[in-house]
């Protein structure tokens, strides 16, 4: 059975994080990436070495591609590239603003020259507008867009403990990508797709922001919920953190019923709305707390359960490790195999996939070797 992308040709002039994600998934779909290298290769082959000796991010993002090294200064450079892009279906970049351009590629002069080609530009804050040379990485732009604003706890801001501006800009990426081939079948007519990640944190922080402007500035809560109760961590007898959420009134009664064992705070005035339990946060987390405080983990589990209750355990990343829960996948890497977790789409129906190898520094399969 085909895998959907197969036939597609990816040609990838990315570094780091956000452009590689885009391209991977795309490479797991049947795509054949080229990702363009310079002679050192991609920084973040050096992000860290803990994968086998090599970066965690690179095995991660980089499975299932090709690696050409060019020297797009060199007159050979620019020869080779602009071959390559007369074969891709898709050119995804994410040089600086206008770094193409200056590399004598400018995308007009493509669009007009290659018009089924589907043209992906990612940037850190657009071609235009106030910051639109700065330079932006992940945390930077968790920073300017307000995102840390609204994380951590109450004593200081802090970061997302994943790089979720670049995966979330590489997500966005990959969805506009899909988009722009599907129309492409209709129309035959390429894309031209710019994507800012400060743009993608923006759009993810509509929520806070309109409560901002609504007159209810986000505060920063740690694990707990700004606007639901109670949803947040409380401790077991046995020193277990469970983290609840309760989402409608109707849970709250089931939570008094069959764990807190108190029907009365059902309808007590602090506590029958969803509002009124929030304004009233330190009685109902008490309420929680009391009754979490006086039993083991394995019986409250049970007991949550049983009232159809969500909950879930603060885990840490050992715990992760070695979670029943968790999916894995295999990928040969140059220095040799790396097990991390399997990417969260299942197609039922189509037969297991296969993820292709991580290259070495200009490492191309044999049939495709020069």
């Amino acid at each position: 059975m085909r895998l959907p992308l197969e036939g597609l040709t990816v040609l990838a002039l990315e570094q780091a994080v956000a452009a590689p994600f885009c391209t991977s998934r795309l490479a797991d779909a049947g795509a054949r990436v080229i990702k363009i290298e310079r002679p050192e290769g991609d920084f973040a082959r050096g992000y860290d070495d803990v994968a086998q000796g090599q970066s965690s991010y690179f095995v991660w993002l980089n499975r299932g591609k090709e690696s050409v090294v060019l020297n797009l200064a060199s007159d050979e450079g620019k020869a080779e590239f602009r071959e390559l892009v007369s074969q891709a279906d898709i050119l995804v970049q994410n040089l600086k603003p206008g770094a193409l351009s200056r590399l004598g590629f400018p995308i007009e002069e493509l669009r007009r020259t290659y018009p089924r080609l589907i043209m992906l530009s990612i940037s850190g804050y657009g071609d235009e507008g106030p910051l639109a040379v700065r330079k932006a990485y992940d945390l930077l732009i968790q920073a300017e867009s307000g995102l840390c604003s609204i994380t951590g706890g109450a004593e200081e801001p802090a970061r997302v403990g994943v790089s979720i501006v670049d995966i979330a800009t590489g997500q966005t990426a990959h969805a506009a990508v899909l988009e722009a081939v599907i129309a492409r079948s209709i129309s035959g007519e390429g894309a031209d797709i710019r994507i800012s990640m400060f743009d993608v944190m923006a759009d993810w922080m509509t929520v806070p922001l309109l409560n901002h402007e609504g007159g209810k500035t986000p505060k920063r809560m740690g694990l707990r919920h700004p606007s639901i109760a109670p949803y947040g961590v409380f401790q077991t007898r046995d020193g277990i953190s469970l983290l609840i959420s309760i989402q409608s009134d109707r849970e709250w009664a089931s939570l008094c019923r069959h764990v807190l064992g108190d029907d009365s705070a059902i309808a007590d005035d602090r506590f029958a709305t969803n509002v009124v339990r929030v304004q009233n946060r330190p009685e109902t987390d008490g309420l929680v707390a009391q009754a979490f405080g006086a039993r083991d983990a394995a019986v409250l589990e049970e007991m949550l359960d049983g009232a159809a209750i969500a909950f879930a355990r603060v885990n840490d990343t050992g715990a992760l490790s070695s979670h029943p829960h968790l999916r894995r996948i295999t990928v040969d890497t140059p220095e040799g195999p790396v097990s991390y977790p399997a990417p969260a789409a299942i197609f039922i129906g189509a037969p297991p996939r296969s993820y292709g190898p991580v290259p070495g520094i200009g490492e191309r399969p044999v049939s495709e070797a020069k």
